[in-house]
């Protein structure tokens, strides 16, 4: 990027505002991120165009003040030629002074160029610099947001899903199947209990049938008796 590229880039560096931008963004994490590259990125040019452009202003302001000092000089020279009495020298010394006070006018155009570039530069850089800084602290701010954002969009889905009616019919299916499956095994163990087995149908008639019925036990004791 020339000086010329950056010199147009403050412009948009120093109107960006970072809220706005952040307000707009569908993902306001991975906008900082981007911007932090494209900031970072700028920063590198700014920096070395800012260098140049001061060292440039330092020459400029070094010149303007060698040529006001020489002014000065040739200044207290034609005076001290008039105090001799040497007119003409003093009048060559004026017309040589004359000239520097037009070099003078233009180093002076020149410095204030400088200076004007300067201070836009510097401006730019300090701004991108705060830029930076202020997306950095809120970098992680940012992200912790979204995640939590987005764990909370988490649970509100699973609310809305564990609350809806198939969600609840389906718990009152298993339900019904499960008071049923108890209702058979209840049945199971009554049915249990009035089928005798095998073995207890043997045991009971192990003995074998009683030979003497109640009436002929009856019968023979009447007969003792004569009745």
């Amino acid at each position: 990027m020339s000086f010329m590229d950056t010199l147009g880039r403050i412009p948009k560096i120093l109107e960006a505002n970072i809220n706005a931008i952040l307000d707009k963004a569908e993902d306001p994490a991975k906008m900082i991120d981007q911007l932090l590259v494209d900031y970072k990125r700028d920063l590198v040019d700014v920096k070395r165009d800012t260098v140049e452009v001061m060292a440039n202003l330092e020459m400029a302001k070094k010149k303007l003040d060698e040529c006001e000092a020489e002014i000065a000089k040739k200044v207290t020279a034609a005076q001290n030629a008039l105090k001799q009495g040497q007119e003409e020298d003093a009048r060559k010394i004026l017309a040589s002074k004359q000239n520097l006070e037009k070099t003078r006018d233009s180093l002076q155009q020149n410095y204030d160029v400088c200076k004007q570039n300067a201070d836009t530069m510097r401006e730019g850089y300090n701004r991108l610099v705060t830029n930076i800084e202020e997306l950095e602290q809120r970098k992680d701010a940012a992200k912790a947001k979204i995640s939590l954002a987005k764990a909370q969009e988490q649970i509100n889905k699973t609310a809305t899903i564990a609350s809806s009616s198939k969600v609840v019919d389906s718990f009152a299916k298993y339900e019904a199947q499960a008071d049923k499956a108890l209702a058979k095994a209840n049945a199971s163990a009554e049915l249990d209990k009035e089928v005798q087995s095998a073995a207890d149908l043997t045991e009971k008639y192990a003995g074998g049938a009683n030979s003497t019925s109640v009436d002929d036990e009856l019968e023979a004791m009447k007969a003792q008796l004569g009745l």
